[in-house]
């Protein structure tokens, strides 16, 4: 049984992680939601509860809007590591 709030949506860009100690990798997302996103990572690492910060670009169409969010690391398996984003507001409002 699906628990998610938020649908997966298969993506097509990549992510810059910031790692703890200022680390920054290029990593390809393989999934987004409103909410999170899966990207494939080689041993970074990350431990479950970690904070990092993501850079990403969406191109919608005609537009392609850059994106900055501060992330938890919520798993890590062979393939990647699943990121749990703030929302937009939570981090504007800090």
């Amino acid at each position: 049984m699906e628990r998610r709030l938020h649908t997966r949506h298969r993506a097509r860009t990549v992510v810059y992680i910031t790692i703890p100690g200022g680390r920054r990798k290029l990593c390809k997302a393989v999934n987004l939601s409103a909410t999170g996103v899966f990207i494939e990572t080689t041993n970074l690492g990350l431990r479950k509860g970690q904070q990092v910060i993501l850079a990403f670009a969406i191109n919608l169409g005609t537009v392609t809007k850059l994106h900055r969010r501060t992330a938890v690391v919520a798993h890590v398996s062979k393939g990647g590591t699943g990121l749990m984003m703030e929302s937009y507001g939570a981090a504007r409002s800090s």
